[in-house]
């Protein structure tokens, strides 16, 4: 993707630079994890008791565990090694990885946040991918994550989504399952009347079909969307679905949008109420507004 800087009125294209060293790029994406990818730092070269280390150990904001690796050219056999650290983490034991977060997050990021130990992320960030690595995620039965860097004149540093894979364990499979059952859907769902969940589900494909990589997952308490970052969060209730945003300003034409206060500390604090399918598209007009905050 070629970017372009405006200098009175006419276009400069930004050229790529390479990066010296593959440290420097695990160091400014630590630094900047929750601003880059919604994740809170946990350790770095974490040592595991298969030999190796992890590059970037951290927790996301729905509680799932994440091991992040890194390449500073291609791939480079990144996928495998970062599967291999994935296989020592599902051995250890909950209370091994709760006490990481005890030991290295501010008091009230543990009591917001509940461990979500059966879907642990793996993410890989590297320049650029060969067709065998994008392949081989599409079909290995674990969810694992591409991100393609670029580093650019003017100190400026760009992260894309290359491809989200989440898929079901074979039932044969003793690994706990990578994402919710629909039945976790349907729970959810539950909650709300017969017009509500109409209403959510002419929701959910608007959302969906906004951008082929958003990534959908529910939760316990709510259905979140995602690209790099969460930008959507919808919470059902009986009579109306309340969707939680991004802290930036929103146009007031559409709905009426509260802001949530600053002591709940949540990423999300913008919130709008979706009462019926006539206010669907004034609902989704304000998500690609959240949506581009991200992107």
């Amino acid at each position: 993707m070629a970017l372009f800087k405006e200098v009175d009125g006419s276009l400069k294209t930004l050229k790529a630079r390479a990066i010296e060293k593959e440290r420097d790029l695990q160091a400014i994406v630590e630094k900047n994890l929750f601003e880059v990818l919604d994740m809170h730092f946990i350790a770095s070269e974490y040592t595991t008791t298969f030999g190796g280390r992890i590059d970037t150990l951290a927790v996301d904001e729905y509680g799932c565990p994440v091991i992040i690796e890194y390449k500073k050219s291609k791939s480079d056999n990144v996928i495998n090694q970062a599967l291999s650290y994935l296989k020592w983490l599902r051995l250890q034991k909950i209370e091994f990885f709760e006490m990481l977060m005890q030991k290295t997050l501010p008091s009230e990021i543990n009591k917001r946040i509940k461990l979500d130990w059966k879907n642990p992320r793996v993410i890989c960030i590297a320049e650029s991918y060969s067709k065998f690595d994008i392949d081989t995620v599409e079909v290995i039965p674990i969810r694992i994550e591409l991100y393609r860097y670029k580093f650019y004149d003017d100190r400026i540093f760009s992260i894309d989504a290359v491809t989200v894979v989440e898929q079901n364990t074979s039932k044969s499979d003793p690994e706990p399952q990578l994402i919710p059952e629909a039945s976790d859907l349907d729970s959810l769902l539950s909650k709300g009347s017969k017009e509500i969940q109409t209403v959510f589900g002419v929701l959910r494909g608007k959302i969906l079909a906004i951008d082929k990589n958003i990534e959908e997952r529910v939760t316990s308490l709510y259905i979140a969307f995602r690209l790099t970052k969460s930008f959507a969060e919808a919470h059902i209730g009986a009579k109306q679905i309340k969707i939680y945003l991004r802290p930036i300003d929103y146009p007031t034409k559409y709905l009426e949008v509260e802001k949530i206060s600053d002591g709940y500390n949540w990423t999300l604090n913008r919130r709008i109420y979706l009462r019926s399918e006539s206010e669907v598209d004034s609902a989704v007009k304000l998500i690609e507004v959240s949506l581009n905050d991200i992107v």
